[in-house]
């Protein structure tokens, strides 16, 4: 049995943090016709910029509230949320390219509801995982890198028992886990710290699910995950 926790540690920092997952399985994650990825990252996209109304971007209200979610914990320095990466993209007038299918579909969601959301290949998963404060010698090598850079001692990470998922909470993850077209069971997780977007965290995650469900043929469950439900079963 594979367990999803949230500890005590995380939520001392975030108590009134909202986790969404998918754990979706049997999944077909290549092209079939890759134009329907790009329609719905182009559509999406369009989206998004109505979460960006001001000129200046870090005072929008869904880049300014992660900045400020990133003072909270020790971070690489220019680390950001990953909403931020795909809203900046959007604001410039560049376009969202396709990776594979489960990426392109989890990125469209992100920038429709503006939520950091990510996802990582379970199969790839040693024990149980995490959301915590980082010891600081967990390995981790992400993508253009042949080395391992540890997190920080307290960072916030994603983690199993062999290493870091992902670093200062939803920033970069790891190349051992990454979503690839050979993936056949994911872990899809979305975040909000803002208690006012709730319902639109709801809204998303089973949107993420059914699209999942309709584009790759997978099935799908859902959870939230709150400081009073900080766990659950991934795999039996």
């Amino acid at each position: 049995m594979k367990k999803f926790i949230i500890t005590k540690e995380f939520w001392d920092v975030f108590p009134d943090a909202k986790i969404g997952v998918v754990i979706a399985k049997n999944i077909n994650n290549q092209y079939e016709d890759m134009s329907v990825y790009q329609e719905l990252l182009h559509k999406n996209a369009k989206l998004g910029t109505r979460y960006l109304p001001n000129e200046e971007f870090s005072s929008n209200e869904v880049i300014d509230v992660w900045r400020k979610a990133y003072q909270k914990f020790k971070t690489k320095k220019g680390a950001r949320c990953s909403i931020e990466a795909l809203l900046k993209r959007i604001k410039n007038g560049n376009m969202v390219g396709n990776i594979n299918p489960l990426v392109d579909v989890y990125n469209a969601i992100s920038l429709k509801y503006a939520l950091p959301c990510g996802g990582e290949d379970m199969d790839r998963f040693v024990g149980d995982v995490y959301l915590t404060k980082a010891n600081g010698d967990e390995e981790f090598i992400t993508l253009g890198s042949q080395e391992s850079e540890p997190p920080y001692p307290q960072e916030i990470i994603y983690k199993d028992d062999y290493g870091a998922i992902c670093r200062c909470w939803n920033w970069r993850e790891s190349m051992r886990t990454i979503l690839t077209e050979d993936t056949k069971k994911a872990f899809l997780i979305m975040e909000s710290v803002d208690l006012k977007r709730f319902e639109e965290l709801n809204m998303a995650i089973h949107e993420l699910a059914d699209l999942v469900s309709d584009y790759l043929h997978g099935k799908c469950k859902v959870y939230i995950l709150d400081k009073d439900h900080p766990e659950i079963c991934i795999e039996e």
